[in-house]
């Protein structure tokens, strides 16, 4: 048993994997979060349709499978600092590590705007600080 990469301390194939795979949707924004961190985590390129599947066809970066190619980084940690969610909107923000290719540490810290359509939480677009 693998530990899930979204440091929920559950094992993969109980918390993010059945996600990323489009077995199982993600019940809250909060689990969409933890979903797509993993899909980042493990390589975007593989979870790539996962990634654009999730992203709200509204978001005005309209963005595509080749912008999710980018798998030098290791991503090292999430945490959810809160999240509420409100109809079928949510908001959660969150922090996620990262070494880059030089193995700088990075702190990715996101507050994220969701919409859910069709019972799918969908990420809409996000305000992002890094350091």
């Amino acid at each position: 048993m693998t530990k899930c990469p979204c440091c929920s301390g559950k094992d993969f194939a109980d918390c993010c994997q059945p996600h990323l795979l489009l077995k199982v949707k993600p019940l809250s924004a909060r689990a969409m979060v933890r979903a797509r961190y993993c899909a980042y985590a493990l390589g975007a390129g593989t979870y790539r349709d996962f990634l654009v599947r999730t992203w709200h066809p509204g978001t005005p970066q309209k963005v595509n499978a080749a912008d999710l190619t980018n798998d030098n980084l290791q991503w090292t940690g999430l945490e959810i600092i809160s999240a509420e969610q409100k109809g079928e909107g949510a908001r959660v923000e969150f922090k996620a590590t990262f070494n880059d290719s030089a193995g700088k540490l990075h702190t990715h810290h996101e507050i994220s705007l969701f919409r859910r359509e069709q019972g799918v939480w969908l990420y809409v677009d996000g305000r992002v600080s890094e350091s």
